[in-house]
């Protein structure tokens, strides 16, 4: 069993499975959920859809509804996939911490250099 976490709490597997996941089961979600928020937001204009709103006649309707798409595909990409995934990789796969820290490497780096110049 602990083979299989290991498998499944690996890198590549489960960013691939995210970005899978993001293109075809979070696609019809976030589309229903924009219609339904651009309806919303479009009442306030008394224009059921932005996909006609029009600014010096261009339309930027189309514009603003993919930026309200992309903006709730990535919160729900970030709460519901990317952040439980964080929390069970720092849980079964701990940094190790024993080793120096960056700033010691760095004060190492400069006095090694320090010590060849003439």
């Amino acid at each position: 069993m602990t083979g299989f976490r290991n498998f499944l709490l690996k890198g590549d597997l489960v960013e691939l499975a995210v970005a899978f996941i993001m293109a075809t089961s979070f696609a019809v979600v976030v589309q229903t959920f924009t219609g339904t928020l651009t309806g919303f937001i479009g009442k306030v204009f008394d224009q059921p859809d932005f996909g006609g709103a029009e600014i010096a006649d261009v339309n930027v309707g189309l514009f603003i509804n993919a930026v309200i798409a992309f903006v709730i595909m990535a919160a729900i990409v970030y709460f519901l996939v990317v952040t439980p995934y964080t929390k069970a990789k720092e849980r079964y796969f701990p940094v190790d911490a024993a080793g120096p820290s960056e700033v010691e490497l760095l004060t190492q780096i400069r006095d090694s250099l320090a010590n060849k110049q003439i």
